[in-house]
C-alpha cells in the first residue's frame, strides 16, 4: 500500500524543490533560449562562432555594470544613474585623453563614475535620502551634463594602446573585453562571498536596523556599495569608448533595463539580502543571447524592449515572493 510523505519528508522535498527553482532558474532559463535560437535559427547565423564571440564581447559592459548592482541592490539599495554615468565616464575620458594623455584619460573616467557614486552615497548614507529618488535625479541630471559636456558631438578616441587594452586588443589570444570581465567577475565574486565587507553588504540589506545593532556600519556600506556602482559604471564607459573607438552622450542610455534584468534574473533579491556575482554574468550573457537572437529573427527594436520588460517584470515577481517566504 502506498503513504503519503511523512512530515518530515516534506519540509526536505520543499526545501529541494526552492532550491531547484530560486538558485538554477537563470542557467536552465539560459540553456533554454539557447536550445530555442539554435534551433529556430539555425540558417541564420545564430550557432557561428563569430556571432557567439559578438555576444560576449557585446555583453561585457553590462556585466561590468551588473557587478555593481549586485552589490546595491544586495544591500538594499538601487542605482538608476549607471547610464548616465557611462556617458559622463566615456566623454571626460575621450576629451582628457585627446589633450593629456591615455593615463589622464583613464583617470578621468573612472574618477567621473567614482564621483557620481559618491554623490549618490553621500545623498543616500549620509542624508537619508531613498535610492531610488537621489539616483532617478542624478540620472537626469549627469544626462545633461553629457549632452553638454561635447554639445551632442562625437568624440573620437584615436590612441591605439587606449583602444587595444579598453576594446579591440587581445592577449594571449583572446580579447581585453573578455579578460576584464573575467577579472571583474572573480574579483567582485571573492570579495562578494568571501570578505567582512561582502557580508555585511548582505546583512545591511536583510535587516538594517538589525545590522546597525549588530556593530555594522550601514551609512558606510551603503556608500561603499554605490560607490563601487559608479566606479564599475566608468569602467563600462571606458570599455564602450575602447571597442567603439568614439564616446557619445547617447553610450549607456539604454543599458539600465538591462542591468536591473541580468541582475534579478540571476538571482539578487530586489529588497536586499541576497545577491549572486556568478549568476549575474549569466543572466547578462542571457539577455545578451536574447537580444541578439531577436536581432537575427527581424523584431523591431519595440518589440525587444517588451520582451526585456515581460522577463523584468516576471524576474521581480519571482524576487519579491521569495523576499515575503
Amino acid at each position: 500500500m502506498s503513504s503519503a510523505p511523512s512530515n518530515a519528508a516534506k519540509p526536505a522535498m520543499s526545501m529541494i524543490s526552492r532550491i531547484n527553482i530560486q538558485q538554477y532558474v537563470v542557467y536552465v532559463g539560459f540553456l533554454a533560449i539557447f536550445l530555442f535560437f539554435a534551433i529556430v535559427l539555425k540558417d541564420s547565423g545564430f550557432l557561428t562562432v563569430r556571432n557567439l564571440s559578438n555576444i560576449v564581447l557585446q555583453t561585457a559592459p553590462i556585466t561590468i555594470m551588473a557587478i555593481g548592482m549586485v552589490f546595491v541592490l544586495s544591500a538594499g539599495e538601487i542605482d538608476l544613474s549607471i547610464g548616465s554615468t557611462v556617458a559622463v565616464a566615456a566623454l571626460s575620458a575621450a576629451v582628457t585623453m585627446n589633450a593629456y594623455g591615455m593615463i589622464a584619460g583613464i583617470a578621468a573616467g573612472v574618477g567621473a563614475g567614482v564621483a557620481i557614486g559618491l554623490v549618490n552615497g553621500l545623498l543616500v548614507a549620509y542624508v537619508r535620502l531613498p535610492s531610488f529618488l537621489v539616483t532617478l535625479a542624478t540620472l537626469g541630471l549627469f544626462a545633461g551634463v553629457a549632452r553638454s559636456l561635447t554639445n551632442l558631438r562625437s568624440i573620437p578616441v584615436t590612441d591605439s594602446m587606449f583602444t587595444g587594452f579598453f576594446g579591440s586588443g587581445t592577449l594571449l589570444g583572446i580579447p581585453s573585453l573578455v579578460w576584464w570581465t573575467v577579472i571583474a567577475i572573480a574579483a567582485g565574486h571573492l570579495i562578494f562571498r568571501e570578505t567582512r565587507f561582502g557580508a555585511h553588504v548582505l546583512a545591511t540589506g536583510d535587516n538594517a536596523r538589525a545590522a546597525s545593532v549588530s556593530g555594522i556600519p550601514v551609512p558606510r556600506i551603503r556608500l561603499a556599495v554605490l560607490v563601487i556602482s559608479g566606479a564599475l559604471a566608468g569602467l563600462a564607459g571606458l570599455l564602450y569608448a575602447g571597442r567603439l573607438q568614439a564616446a557619445k552622450y547617447t553610450l549607456g542610455e539604454t543599458d539600465l533595463m538591462t542591468v536591473i534584468a541580468a541582475v534579478i534574473v540571476g538571482g539578487t533579491l530586489l529588497n536586499g539580502g541576497k545577491g549572486s556575482i556568478v549568476g549575474a554574468l549569466v543572466g547578462s550573457l542571457m539577455m545578451g543571447m536574447l537580444n541578439n537572437g531577436l536581432i537575427l529573427m527581424g523584431l523591431s527594436v519595440s518589440d525587444q524592449m517588451i520582451v526585456r520588460g515581460l522577463i523584468i517584470l516576471a524576474a521581480v515577481a519571482v524576487s519579491l515572493r521569495e523576499k515575503l517566504r
